[in-house]
């Protein structure tokens, strides 16, 4: 018996669809159900939002963290519910669907984006990882406290690491930092935190 494909949605009709409860994202038109992240998934996400807060304040910088906005990229059906999303609140006058339906399409409006991964660790470090850089947002971090990602990324034997991805003549260059590397953000370059900080907030 033949199975029938999935009915493709538009971008308008996953966020009206789109309920307040459970974790939802859209890819290339096909709305898909996040698995429920586990405690150390939180964890680290609360960390590094609170820390990268902590880091904007101090600068003074017009920055805010959304708790559900999406990140649409233009050329496709597809909206993003990053772990840590960050906003210059002063771009926010060119984002069409900002005030309507909490969404960004200008990677102006995001100096960094972070993902925390997860079973689906596919998404993270090809499909957002190619839509994030088509989309010009400067900076993302991949964080695989876990050791989920492809060996081609994180090697055999698997150990956690975390990516910083920095948008370099419309190309993201990757750097993979392990242990006890501080890590090196070009939007935060005197972030004083280190790789196995990370780590033990998982703990």
């Amino acid at each position: 018996m033949t199975q029938g494909l999935p009915k493709l949605v538009t971008f308008e009709e996953f966020t009206a669809w789109r309920p307040d409860g459970g974790r939802y994202e859209l890819h290339d038109g096909v709305i898909v159900e996040m698995p429920q992240p586990v405690g150390g998934h939180e964890a680290v996400t609360g960390f590094l939002a609170r820390k990268i807060t902590i880091e904007f304040d101090k600068l003074n910088l017009p920055y805010i963290i959304p708790k559900a906005a999406l990140v649409k990229p233009l050329e496709n059906a597809s909206g993003y519910s990053p772990d840590v999303l960050l906003i210059n609140r002063d771009n926010l006058v060119n984002e069409p669907k900002w005030k309507q339906e909490s969404t960004l399409t200008d990677g102006a409006s995001i100096p960094l984006v972070i993902e925390v991964v997860s079973t689906n660790w596919r998404d993270d470090y090809y499909k957002k990882f190619a839509d994030y850089e088509i989309l010009g947002i400067r900076e993302y971090w991949i964080i695989d406290y876990a050791a989920l990602g492809g060996r081609e990324f994180i090697g055999k034997p698997k150990q956690p690491a975390i990516f910083v991805c920095e948008l370099v003549d419309g190309e993201y260059v990757k750097k993979i930092f392990r242990g006890n590397d501080l890590i090196i953000s070009p939007t935060f370059p005197h972030i004083n935190l280190t790789t196995q900080q990370i780590f033990d907030s998982a703990l």
